[in-house]
């Protein structure tokens, strides 16, 4: 029996102890922190700048030199015959002879190195590649002020489901003391029944809006685990309250801050763009240019009517040359005007849209500016308000309770309290969200 409890008791510790591993907690710091480094997103921005640095590469050794190897072996299964005039062999003239040239086997080795000596095509193609590099750089930049602000919003959504539940549990509890010195105030004869459907009403409504709150706060957690890049069912705390996290948020520096156009990561991405439609250019005017290119190679060969090619005493014959190929475009039927038009048209395009991004950024940091302005005075508004629908809501439940008061009043006092618990509690979320979505615009992530 006692072999059986300790067996029990190592398993329940351990289911424990898993259990204990599996919770993990955040401040919303640590949640960025975790999500720059894990969420899928960023994993894959990272590795498209990888794969941009090895694309870089790639261009920059089609420019050095290139060796190539080739080993051929022949062995014909029947020679090729061809005729010479008999004549050769003491035969009589018009007559001609089967003779086979070579042995039935030959091997083959050789070596050839290209190497690229001019191409006005390789020269914007390393510039172009860069260029390259820089939009993946960009790329990945935008992915991580993104997924900072896809954190900071779901870690606030989380913590606005918690603090409604919470408000909402105290809201039902209250009620539901409430309705009950109410019924036993009726059940004496000294109250309506109307006061007592009232606040039957009021307490449905809520108990309704809380299993909604608790529905959310399971999905909320469940998209903050997601944003992390974590399973989407582990159990997660966060360490932040909403209201500190208000509070701390609230930076009137940045209202002033300035307005740099050229910091803004749309603006980086679309000026790299415009200036990879100007190498393209630059691209189709090469193609009018000479190519001139070399080679050198040598190798050995080897003949025999039997496989002998591995023994010491075969012969080999060894060969080399070098040479050089330039090769000129002449005419091609304007094509290449063509292309080199086409380029000229996009880069114009991209010069047209790099303006009116310029024009759409600043009015974004204008708008974010005043919807951070507005959610900081808006915030201090409804915790004065919270604190007076508090008050009103207090003052109506004595008066109901004293018989001066009527329930209808008091339903009013208690519905307008929750109004202002719910607009209190988005005016903090929008404090933070605001100026997340401002510092995203700015590009200055704290």
């Amino acid at each position: 029996m006692k072999k059986i409890i300790s067996i029990l008791l190592v398993i329940f510790v351990g289911g424990f102890g898993q259990a204990q591993e599996a919770i993990q907690s955040f401040s919303l710091e640590e949640a960025i922190t975790y999500a720059l480094e894990n969420n899928r997103n960023v994993k894959n921005a990272s590795r498209d700048v990888a794969a941009a640095e090895e694309q870089k590469w790639e261009t920059i050794a089609t420019g050095l030199p290139q060796i190539d190897g080739n080993i051929n072996y022949q062995n014909f299964l029947e020679q090729q015959v061809s005729v010479v005039p008999a004549e050769f062999f003491g035969g009589n003239p018009g007559d001609f002879e089967e003779v086979i040239f070579g042995t039935k086997q030959n091997v083959s080795a050789s070596a050839t190195l290209n190497q690229l000596i001019f191409d006005g095509s390789y020269i914007v193609g390393l510039q172009s590649v860069k260029v390259f590099l820089e939009i993946s750089k960009n790329a990945k930049e935008k992915t991580e002020l993104q997924v900072r602000q896809n954190v900071i919003n779901a870690y606030g959504n989380v913590l606005l489901a918690i603090e409604s539940e919470a408000i909402l549990v105290k809201n039902r509890d209250v009620l539901r003391k409430n309705l009950d010195e109410t019924t036993k105030i009726y059940e004496n004869g000294l109250e309506e029944e109307e006061s007592v459907e009232q606040l039957q009403i009021t307490l449905s409504g809520i108990e309704s809006l809380l299993k909604n709150a608790t529905r959310l706060k399971t999905i909320a957690y469940q998209m903050f685990n997601i944003t992390l890049g974590i399973d989407v069912n582990t159990n997660t705390v966060l360490t932040d309250s909403l209201e500190n996290l208000a509070e701390t948020n609230i930076s009137l520096e940045l209202l002033n801050a300035e307005e740099n156009v050229e910091d803004n990561i749309d603006y980086m991405i679309a000026e790299n763009d415009k200036t990879s439609k100007e190498l393209l250019v630059k691209l189709e005017k090469s193609k009018a240019l000479p190519q001139l290119t070399g080679f050198i190679n040598g190798g050995y060969l080897g003949f025999s009517n039997e496989f002998t090619f591995l023994d010491s005493d075969q012969n080999w014959s060894g060969f080399s040359a070098f040479g050089i190929n330039l090769n000129i475009p002449i005419f091609s039927s304007l094509g290449r005007t063509a292309k080199t038009q086409r380029a000229k048209i996009e880069l114009e395009i991209a010069e047209e849209s790099l303006t009116e991004l310029e024009q759409q950024i600043r009015l974004e940091i204008a708008r974010a500016k005043s919807d951070y302005q507005f959610s900081i005075e808006d915030y201090d508004i409804k915790k004065q308000n919270l604190k007076l629908a508090e008050r009103i809501e207090k003052k109506n439940e004595t008066k109901f309770f004293e018989g001066i008061g009527s329930s209808f009043e008091l339903r009013q006092a208690q519905t307008q309290l929750y109004n202002a618990q719910s607009e209190y509690l988005q005016s903090m979320l929008n404090v933070i969200t605001n100026k997340t979505q401002l510092e995203t615009v700015l590009n200055r992530p704290n």
